[in-house]
C-alpha cells in the first residue's frame, strides 16, 4: 500500500543520506556583519479610546471582505540544483501516526474566530483571562471560553488615519503583562504597533506609526518579544532586521523609535522572512543577543546545503545601533522545500484548484524558552515529502543552546506526514515541561481543508510526534478561484505554561478561522505527571515561594527578574518530598511587575507577581 511503499523508499534513502550527513558537523561562524543602522522616530502617536467602547464595525462572520486579496510581495523559483538531496522521499518522514491518546477532552475549548480577507492571516494569543485574535482586516477580544468582550472592529480603528492593510500579529507580552497588536500599511509602507496601556486588552492602547526613510513595503511582517525590544522581520525587497523600543513603548513614550538595518546576503528562493526568537517563560537576561533563524535548501540557486542559519542580533538604544552576526550553520537532514512557482501546491477534493503551501520560510513562531543549563527554540516549515506525489509535510525542529558556550545544535528533528494527505501552514511550541504541541492545516484528495494538531512528551523517542492526530476544525468545502491560504497560523503558550492555543484557517462554506486550546501535559494519563501547585505572594518585604507536588527532588533554581530581563535574585533550593518553601527579599525594589522562575532541567514555571 501507499504507506508501505513510501516507508521502503524512505529506509533506502535514509541509509544513503545518513552516511553522507554523518560526515557533516555544525559550523560556528561568528562573522560580524558590517552595515549602517537607521533610526526612525515614530511618525504618529496617540492613546486610543477604550476598545470596549468601540461600535461594531464589521458584523461577525460578515463576508464583505471575503474576496479582498491582501497584498503580498512573494516570489518562488523552481529548483536550480538537479543533484539536490533528498532524491525522492524525505529521509526522516514519519509515516505512522503516534499512538498516544489525548485523555482529556480535545480541544479543551473551541470556537469560530473572525473571517477576514483572502487569506485571513489569523493571529492570536492568550493571557491570564483573555484571548485576542486579529485577522485581515479586523480584531476582537474574547474571554477564554469564546465569549466576545469587544466588537469585531477594523484594524484601522487603532491608528488614526490608517486603513485596513492587513498582515496583523497579536502577542501577549507576559513579561510586562501587556497586549501587542500590529499591521502594515500599504501606500506609505508604515509599520503600525499598538500596545495596551494596562493588562486589560479591552482598554486603551498606545498606538504608534513608523515609516522608515529607506522605505520598502514590509510584506509578511513577523514579530517577537525580547528584553531589549520588539523584534521584526519581513519579506522586504532588501533583507532587513527591525527592532522597536519596547521599554519606551510600554510606558507610552511619544519619542519611541525603531532601528532598522540590512541583513547580509542570505540564501532564499524569492520569498524570505527570517524568524526572531520569541521569548516565552523567562525573559532572557539583559544583554543576551536575540537569535534570528532562517533555513537554506541545496535545491535553491543560492543554497549550498540543507541547514538552519542562526544569526545573533542585539541593539544599543544609547548608540542607536544594531549589531548583527552570522553565528552558526546547523546541518539538517535533507529536505525539499521547493514547490510550484505559481504557489499551486496543495490538493483539494473534487477540484483542480490547489492551495498555496507557503514554502520557503520558517512559519510563525520561533518560540524560545530558557531552562536550567540550556535554551530551546522550536521551528517548523513545509517540505515536499515525496517528489513524485507532491505531498506536503511539516519539517519540525527542537534546537538547543548550551548556556555556557552559547552553541546551538539540532537536538531533534522530524517530518510529520502520517497519511497521504498534505500538511502545511504549521505552528509549533513547547510547554514548560518540555512537551511539544504542533497545529497545522490538512487537505487532500478526499479531505477538505481542515485544522489538526498533534504532539509529543519530552520523554518520547526523539524526532517523533507520538500523539494520535486530533481535529481542531473540520472543513466541509473547497476554495476556488484563488490559491492564497493562510498565509500563517499561530500557536501560543498560555501563561499557565502548559496549555497551547491555536488559531488557523479552514474552509467550510467559505473561509473560516478557528480558535482552540489543548494540552500535552497530563493528556497521556497516569504515565505522565503535571507540575503541582506553586504559589508566589508578598509578605512584608519578602516574596514567599511555596511549591508542592513537583516533578522531582532535584536542585531547583528560584530566580527573580524584572520585565527588562535584569536578574534581581538567584538561589538554588533542594525540595524535600517534592516540595519546598523559600523567600526572596524585595526591600528596595520599585513597585511593579516582576517574574519568578522556578525550575530545573526537567520542568519550569514562570509566575508574574506585583511587588508593592
Amino acid at each position: 500500500n501507499y504507506e508501505t511503499i513510501l516507508a521502503m523508499k524512505k529506509n533506502v534513502l535514509l541509509l544513503f543520506t545518513l552516511s553522507l550527513f554523518g560526515q557533516i558537523s555544525a559550523q560556528s561562524v561568528n562573522t560580524p556583519i558590517e552595515g549602517a543602522t537607521e533610526f526612525v522616530k515614530n511618525s504618529g502617536f496617540r492613546i486610543t479610546p477604550p476598545l470596549r467602547d468601540l461600535a461594531e464595525l464589521i458584523p461577525e462572520f460578515d463576508e464583505r471582505d471575503d474576496h479582498r486579496i491582501i497584498h503580498n510581495n512573494r516570489l518562488a523559483f523552481p529548483a536550480a540544483n538537479p543533484d539536490a538531496l533528498p532524491k525522492g522521499v524525505d529521509p526522516i518522514a514519519q509515516f505512522n501516526m503516534g499512538e498516544r491518546m489525548f485523555q482529556q477532552r480535545a480541544p479543551l475549548v473551541q470556537w469560530n474566530g473572525m473571517n477576514g480577507g483572502t487569506p485571513p492571516d489569523p493571529s492570536g494569543a492568550a493571557g491570564p483571562n483573555h484571548y485576542v485574535q486579529a485577522v485581515n482586516t479586523s480584531w476582537r477580544v474574547y474571554n477564554k471560553t469564546g465569549g466576545t468582550l469587544t466588537a469585531s472592529a477594523n484594524l484601522s480603528s487603532l491608528w488614526s488615519g490608517s486603513s485596513n492593510s492587513g498582515d496583523p500579529i497579536v502577542m501577549y507580552d507576559r513579561h510586562a503583562d501587556r497586549w501587542f497588536i500590529s499591521q502594515f500599511q500599504t501606500g506609505n509602507n508604515a509599520i503600525l504597533i499598538a500596545v495596551s496601556t494596562t493588562n486589560d486588552p479591552t482598554g486603551t492602547y498606545y498606538a504608534y506609526s513608523f515609516i522608515p526613510v529607506a522605505s520598502q513595503f514590509p510584506d509578511y511582517p513577523k514579530f517577537s518579544i525580547w528584553h531589549d525590544g520588539y523584534y521584526m522581520t519581513a519579506n522586504y525587497s532588501t533583507k532587513r532586521i527591525v527592532v522597536f523600543d519596547r521599554a519606551k513603548i510600554l510606558v507610552g513614550d511619544p519619542t519611541a523609535g525603531m532601528l532598522i538595518r540590512n541583513m547580509p546576503s542570505t540564501p532564499s528562493n524569492g520569498f524570505f522572512c527570517a524568524l526572531p526568537a520569541d521569548a516565552d517563560g523567562q525573559l532572557p537576561p539583559a544583554g543576551t543577543p536575540c537569535p534570528v533563524f532562517s533555513f537554506e535548501d541545496d535545491a535553491w540557486a543560492s543554497g549550498s546545503a540543507d541547514r538552519i542559519r542562526v544569526y545573533n542580533v542585539s541593539c544599543d538604544w544609547s548608540a542607536l545601533t544594531i549589531d548583527f552576526t552570522l553565528n552558526q550553520l546547523l546541518p539538517a537532514q535533507p529536505f525539499n522545500s521547493v514547490f510550484n512557482a505559481s504557489w499551486n501546491d496543495i490538493e483539494q477534493p473534487g477540484t483542480t484548484q490547489k492551495l498555496d503551501a507557503i514554502a520557503g520560510v520558517l512559519t510563525y513562531r520561533a518560540q524560545y524558552l530558557r531552562w536550567t543549563g540550556y535554551n530551546t527554540v522550536t521551528l517548523c516549515h513545509v517540505v515536499k515529502v515525496d517528489a513524485t506525489t507532491g505531498q506536503a509535510g511539516i519539517r519540525w525542529y527542537e534546537l538547543r543552546q548550551n548556556q555556557s558556550s552559547g552553541t546551538w545544535s539540532i537536538y531533534q528533528e522530524g517530518t510529520y506526514a502520517p497519511t497521504n494527505e498534505s500538511r502545511w501552514c504549521g505552528s509549533i511550541a513547547m510547554d514548560e515541561q518540555g512537551n511539544i504541541g504542533m497545529a497545522y492545516a490538512v487537505s487532500g484528495s478526499s479531505t477538505f481543508p481542515s485544522i489538526r494538531y498533534t504532539g509529543r512528551l519530552a520523554t518520547d523517542p526523539l524526532g517523533q510526534m507520538t500523539f494520535i492526530e486530533q481535529v481542531g476544525a473540520t472543513g466541509t468545502s473547497v476554495q476556488t478561484g484563488v490559491n492564497r491560504f493562510g498565509d500563517y497560523s499561530q500557536t501560543s503558550l498560555d501563561p499557565d505554561g502548559l496549555t497551547f492555543w491555536h488559531t488557523g484557517e479552514y474552509i467550510s462554506a467559505g473561509r473560516k478561522t478557528r480558535i482552540f486550546s489543548f494540552r500535552i501535559a497530563g493528556a497521556a494519563g497516569v504515565d505522565e505527571q503535571v507540575i503541582g501547585e506553586i504559589k508566589v505572594f508578598q509578605d512584608g518585604m519578602d516574596l514567599i515561594v511555596d511549591a508542592h507536588s513537583l516533578l522531582n527532588d532535584r536542585e531547583t533554581h528560584v530566580d527573580l527578574f524584572d520585565i527588562q530581563g535584569r536578574t534581581i535574585s538567584e538561589k538554588v533550593v533542594l525540595p524535600v518530598q517534592s516540595a519546598f518553601n523559600t523567600s526572596i527579599n524585595v526591600s528596595g525594589l520599585a513597585a511593579g511587575p516582576y517574574l519568578v522562575r522556578i525550575g530545573n532541567e526537567h520542568y519550569q514555571r514562570v509566575i508574574k507577581v506585583m511587588v508593592q
